[in-house]
């Protein structure tokens, strides 16, 4: 089947042959080091050459000025000291086979000014972006021919480096915003007419081929409909794409649909979980037909059928499956082994991208390997010794803890008290649209039983179930329950999102939803109890609503909760309840000042996070032989675990996930994998 696969078969790019079809597009994973691509940088990408991608493009975006500050980390083109860095990261997925490319960019206004080098941002107006904030000089003519300058510097340096091209990215950044009529109002050579706003990147683009020459092959990816009153119309989109080909200085064209400017436009662009699968592929096939350069797309794009169709139907050059591929960096080795089945999943939970948003580093939500490529492994060595693994709990802790155990060669049992396996994860799939979390529980379940793993559900273990199978290892990933002690009084008055979710309570129709852990369960339940129709007004102690959900994945939340019975009031918290009559009186206060309100309603929820469910672990520990101690500078080290602080101990004992403290998936799944791994 590999001979005839579409993914599979190789594509001539000018002058460079691409082994297959797929690729990364440029995305900032936000690994940088003082603005260079260092050690973690590189072992992040070639990770992803060493499983099979044809290209791999690096960087989103890479700055070419002082005066486009890093919104999240970029790397910064501007310095020759770049050089060596690309140059080293490029040799190395050479080595693999896989191209090398790297995303250009001024962000223009899409940044902010108090970052970097405190310079001011600079636009094609002084009109605002919504997304960073920053209000931006217009730019001036001297300012023009520098950046000009500047991106032609960029490009030579990444020739230099023996990078194999160079994306120039428009859409949302200084080129759109010389190119969208709404935001330009200059006068003169760049703006008024059509063909003045593009001048600009004209200029770059001549500028750039002055410099590189011919070999260099240069991409533009922009957005070829806004869908904004007064943006880039497809019409408009079309003409700057027969444009940018009639130059004869681009060699592709990587095509989006949309804008980026505010948290709802970025998340249509990139849509998550719940919304629908490429969305935009058709648009970006009806671009490749109407103006014949070659054309590369990604918007969740999240699974090898569809990416296979994009390129059988002749839609796609090139597929993107950019998260996809930090979910499974081995995608085309395992297509090509015939193991499509075993491809981990991208399960389109944003958590990658919503953490660069908030500032951090992106990891997967279920592969913590990703963006830990120094130390942490995506294939699992075999153990010297075969040992038997006890794991109690089948959450997201429990599997992966199961699963690496598995792999390592173990013998491995798990005690599970419900009926089914997923912990957490099956009362998030609840909800229609994040469903596909139900993705990370599949996933290991099947590579657990491609393992042998023995399951016993319906099964509340006790010490005694734990010493009959006498275990050499166990660990405890028993997870936790709502933590219902968030107020002075009252907490046997409320009821947890967990109940609203799990539909064990019914919603009533006056509700106060006090939600003092800011992640998704709280606002899971507002839908909820918004659907039920219920008037619902959500109480949050913090100074914005659910902080830990971040930008991307608050869209959709926000969508549904815009309802005239929502009203959100931040900056309270719920201090006691007390029942009056038929109904709840709540008393409320603020951690700002000594105010007291107070609210009558039919029905309060609490979302106070979880407390662990951690009686076995205790029960165990003075049976075990480390006493429940975990040696921190051995796990982080990669070392296995010899702690024997009890001699007369018959089996190591640890505990993960939530058994340990209310944190999130991704710390449940990682705390199974660096602590089995070295098992």
């Amino acid at each position: 089947m590999t001979a005839t696969d579409p993914l599979l078969q190789p594509y001539r790019l000018r002058h460079l042959t691409l082994r297959n079809r797929l690729m990364t597009t440029a995305h900032e994973p936000a690994y940088p080091e003082e603005g260079m691509p260092k050690g973690r940088y590189r072992a992040y990408h070639v990770e992803r050459a060493k499983g099979g991608i044809a290209l791999t493009m690096t960087a989103g975006s890479a700055a070419v000025s002082r005066d486009s500050p890093p919104a999240f980390n970029n790397i910064a083109l501007y310095k020759d000291e770049v050089v060596g860095w690309m140059k080293d990261l490029a040799d190395a997925c050479h080595e693999q086979g896989a191209a090398v490319m790297i995303q250009v960019t001024h962000l223009g206004r899409r940044t902010r000014w108090d970052r970097g080098f405190w310079l001011p941002v600079v636009s094609a107006s002084h009109r605002k972006e919504p997304a960073h904030r920053a209000f931006p000089k217009r730019i001036e003519d001297w300012d023009i021919r520098r950046i000009v300058t500047d991106y032609a510097d960029a490009a030579e340096r990444m020739q230099a480096a023996g990078l194999d091209g160079i994306e120039l990215e428009a859409y949302g950044h200084l080129i759109d915003q010389f190119w969208s009529p709404l935001t330009n109002d200059l006068e003169g050579p760049y703006g008024g007419t059509a063909e003045n706003r593009l001048r600009f990147a004209l200029d770059v683009l001549a500028a750039i081929r002055k410099r590189v020459g011919p070999r260099l092959i240069i991409g533009v990816r922009f957005s070829a409909e806004e869908l904004l009153p007064g943006g880039l119309t497809r019409e408009e989109g079309l003409e700057i794409a027969r444009r940018l080909k009639a130059t004869g200085m681009v060699d592709f064209l990587n095509v989006i649909r949309g804008h980026i400017d505010t948290d709802a436009g970025l998340t249509d662009v990139i849509p998550i979980q719940g919304m629908a699968s490429a969305p935009h592929l058709d648009f970006a096939g009806e671009i490749r037909a109407a103006i014949g350069l070659p054309t590369f797309h990604a918007a969740r794009i999240q699974d090898v059928a569809t990416a296979r169709h994009a390129i059988a139907a002749g839609k796609l050059d090139m597929v993107g499956m950019t998260r996809a591929h930090i979910a499974d960096p081995h995608i085309v080795r395992k297509i090509r082994a015939g193991r499509e089945q075993d491809i981990r999943p991208c399960v389109g939970a944003n958590y990658c991208l919503d953490r660069i948003y908030q500032g951090g580093s992106a990891y997967c939500i279920h592969n913590p390997a990703t963006g830990r490529e120094l130390f942490m492994p995506h294939d699992i060595a075999p153990a010297g010794l075969r040992r038997k693994v006890l794991v109690v709990g089948a959450g997201p802790a429990g599997l992966e803890a199961a699963r690496v155990a598995a792999e390592r060669g173990h013998e491995v049992l798990v005690l599970e008290a419900a009926a089914e396996p997923g912990g957490q994860i099956r009362l998030t799939s609840r909800s229609r649209r994040r469903r596909e979390m139900l993705g990370i529980v599949d996933w290991r379940m099947a590579q657990c039983a491609a393992r042998g793993v023995n399951f016993r559900f319906e099964t509340w273990a006790e010490v005694e179930d734990v010493m009959a199978e006498a275990p050499d290892v166990v660990i405890v990933a028993t997870g936790g329950l709502p933590d219902m002690r968030a107020l002075e009084s009252g907490n046997d008055l409320v009821v947890s999102s967990w109940d609203i979710i799990s539909g064990s309570v019914a919603p009533r129709s006056d509700v106060l939803l006090f939600d003092d852990a800011g992640d998704h369960v709280g606002l899971q339940a507002a839908e909820i109890l918004a659907a039920a129709g219920a008037r619902i007004e959500i109480m949050t102690p913090e100074r914005s609503l659910a902080p830990e959900v971040m930008s991307m994945n608050l869209v959709p939340y926000v969508r549904s909760l815009q309802k005239p019975t929502v009203t959100f009031t931040i900056t309270y918290r719920l201090v006691r309840v007390s029942r009056e009559g038929e109904r709840l009186l709540a008393l409320v206060g603020s951690d700002y000042d000594d105010v007291r309100a107070q609210r009558r309603v039919e029905q309060v929820v609490v979302n106070h996070g979880a407390v662990p469910s951690e009686d076995l672990y205790f029960a165990l520990k003075p049976l075990s032989s480390n006493l429940g101690e975990v040696d921190h500078e051995r796990l982080l080290r990669g070392l296995p675990q010899n702690v024997r602080g009890n001699p007369r101990g018959t089996f190591q004992l640890f505990r993960i996930g939530d058994a340990v403290a209310c944190r999130n998936t991704h710390a449940a799944i990682y705390d199974a994998l660096r602590l089995v791994k070295d098992l």
